[in-house]
C-alpha cells in the first residue's frame, strides 16, 4: 500500500475519532514501504520488499486506558477496533501518572523525506550491491553485506484536536569483507536520507582495504593507550550515554545521578570540546519534529562545553517536578573539529587505531562503564604512521571518562549503529589512556 500522504491520513483519522465515546481518544497510523537486499560469500542470498501498515487507537476512561491495533480499514473493521480499545480500557488498572491528552498544536515540517530513496527500486537496489561485490572480487575477498531502503509515515489524532504528520525516508548498507579462512576482516556502513549520497563501491573499498592490511596481525599487550576511534567505533562507544532522561537521572540510576541525591545538570561531566546536540532540520541527520507524546521538538543541547545542559522530561515527571517538559531527541549530533582522521592519525606520536568495537555491555549503568571488544580492523601507530596491524582487544572503559581524556575530534560523519538500527552525527576522536583489560581472538 503506498503511504499515506497527510490529507488521506488526516481524513481516516477523523473518521476513525467519530466512533469513539471514551472520555478521551487517540489514533495513530503509521506505514512502511522499501526493500533490502542481504549477500554473503560474494552472492545475494535475499532479497525482499516491504510493505505495511498499520492503525492503533487507545481509548482512556479517567485514568484507565486500552489500546487495539489493526490492519484493515474498512468501516466495519474501523468501528470494531474502537469498541474493543474501550473494552480493554474499562477493564484496564488505574494509571496513577496518565496525563491527559494534548490539544491542538502548531508542528514545522520536518525534512526527512527524500524522493530520491522513495523511488529506489530492486533494479537500483541490484546495481549497488553488484558495484559492492564488484570491489570485493577484485580484491580477492568474500563479502557479506546488507542494504535496505525505507519510506514511512506516521500520524496521530486525538479527541482534544492535536494531529500531528511526518513521512521520512532513509537507506542504509553495510558490508563486511575477509579472507577465505576468515583471518582477517574489514568494515564500512553508511547511512543517508538522500540515496544519491551513497557510494557502495567506495564504502566496499574502505572494508577491503582493512580487511588486506589486517594481515599478520601481531600481539602487544594490553593496557592503557592512546587510541584513534573511528567515527563507527566512537558511535558504538556513546550510543549508551544518549539517554539524558530526568527521571532515571534523580531516581538514582543513571550516569547523570548525583551521589546523595539530585542530578548533575549543570556540571562539568567532559571536556570542554564536547558538544552534543539534538537538531531536527539538520540537513545531514534530520529528525521529526513532534514526539509520541505531541510534544514539539527544536533543537536541544544536552552537553555545551562539556557541561550538562538539559535533561528530558516527560509530561508527567515534569508535572511532578514543576518544570517544562523537554522530550527526548529525535536526533543525536555531536560537534567535531577540522582535522580527517588521515591528520589525527598524523599527529600521534604512540597508539591504536579501533575502526570498529561491538559485543558492548553494560558493566555498571551509574559509571556508563562498559566492556567489549575491537575488530574489523585494530592498527598500531607510531611517529603519525600506521605500522602494523595489531590483535584485537577486549575494553573496558566509559564513555564519560572516555570524554573527560579527549584530546582531538576530527570531521563528523554520519555513522550507523547495527546494534540500534539508528543514525548519529559523530567525529572520529583521539583519546588518551583507553584501557584494553586483555587480548582477544576475534578476527
Amino acid at each position: 500500500m503506498a503511504l499515506y500522504t497527510k490529507e488521506q491520513a488526516q481524513a481516516l483519522l477523523k473518521k476513525v475519532l467519530s466512533y469513539s465515546k471514551a472520555d478521551e481518544c487517540e489514533v495513530s497510523l503509521f506505514g512502511n514501504e522499501g526493500g533490502n537486499i542481504r549477500y554473503a560469500l560474494n552472492a545475494v542470498s535475499t532479497a525482499g520488499d516491504v510493505s505495511t501498515t498499520g492503525l492503533a487507537v487507545t481509548s482512556v476512561y479517567g485514568k484507565k486506558a486500552g489500546s487495539a491495533s489493526i490492519d484493515e480499514f474498512d468501516d466495519a473493521a474501523l468501528e470494531r477496533v474502537v469498541r474493543r480499545s474501550e473494552e480493554l480500557a474499562q477493564f484496564a488498572p488505574q494509571n496513577p501518572e496518565y496525563m491527559p491528552m494534548l490539544g491542538q498544536s502548531e508542528f514545522k515540517d520536518s525534512i526527512t523525506f527524500n524522493a530520491n530513496t522513495a523511488a529506489m527500486t530492486p533494479e537500483s537496489r541490484a546495481e549497488m550491491v553488484g558495484k559492492s561485490l564488484q570491489v570485493t572480487k577484485d580484491a580477492n575477498l568474500l563479502a557479506a553485506g546488507f542494504l535496505e531502503n525505507s519510506s514511512s509515515f506516521n500520524a496521530v489524532m486525538n479527541s482534544k484536536g492535536l494531529f500531528a504528520y511526518n513521512k521520512s525516508s532513509d537507506v542504509t548498507f553495510s558490508v563486511t569483507t575477509r579472507d577465505a579462512g576468515g583471518t582477517i576482516s574489514g568494515y564500512a556502513a553508511r547511512g543517508f536520507t538522500d540515496v544519491s549520497k551513497l557510494d557502495t563501491a567506495s564504502a566496499t573499498r574502505v572494508a577491503t582495504m582493512k580487511a588486506n592490511a589486517s594481515k599478520g596481525a601481531k600481539a602487544i599487550e594490553p593496557g592503557k593507550y592512546t587510541v584513534i576511534l573511528e567515527p563507527v567505533a566512537a558511535t558504538y562507544m556513546l550510543e549508551n550515554m544518549f539517554r539524558f532522561d530526568a527521571r532515571s537521572a534523580e531516581e538514582g540510576r543513571s550516569f547523570l545521578s548525583k551521589k546523595g541525591g539530585g542530578t548533575r545538570l549543570g556540571e562539568q561531566l567532559m571536556d570542554p570540546k564536547v558538544n552534543i546536540y539534538s537538531d531536527p532540520f539538520n540537513p545531514d541527520l534530520p529528525g521529526s519534529t513532534w514526539g509520541g507524546d505531541g510534544l514539539p521538538r527544536e533543537r536541544t543541547s544536552w552537553i555545551e562545553n562539556g557541561v550538562v545542559k538539559n535533561l528530558s522530561y516527560s509530561r508527567y515527571w515534569a508535572d511532578k517536578k514543576g518544570v517544562k517538559p523537554v522530550p527526548n531527541p529525535s536526533n543525536i549530533i555531536m560537534d567535531g573539529g577540522t582535522q580527517t582522521l588521515e591528520e589525527l592519525i598524523k599527529g600521534t606520536e604512540k597508539g591504536i587505531l579501533v575502526s570498529r568495537l561491538w559485543y558492548i555491555r553494560m558493566v555498571d549503568p551509574q559509571s556508563l562503564l562498559l566492556t567489549g571488544l575491537t575488530r574489523d580492523g585494530t592498527f598500531y601507530i607510531e611517529n603519525g604512521k600506521i605500522m602494523f596491524p595489531v590483535k584485537n582487544f577486549r575494553f573496558n572503559e566509559s564513555p564519560v571518562i572516555m570524554l573527560n581524556n579527549l584530546e582531538a575530534l576530527g570531521k563528523q560523519e554520519r555513522s550507523i549503529s547495527v546494534e540500534s538500527y539508528r543514525s548519529y552525527l559523530i567525529p572520529p576522536m583521539k583519546i588518551r589512556d583507553f584501557t584494553f583489560s586483555s587480548l582477544s581472538d576475534a578476527v
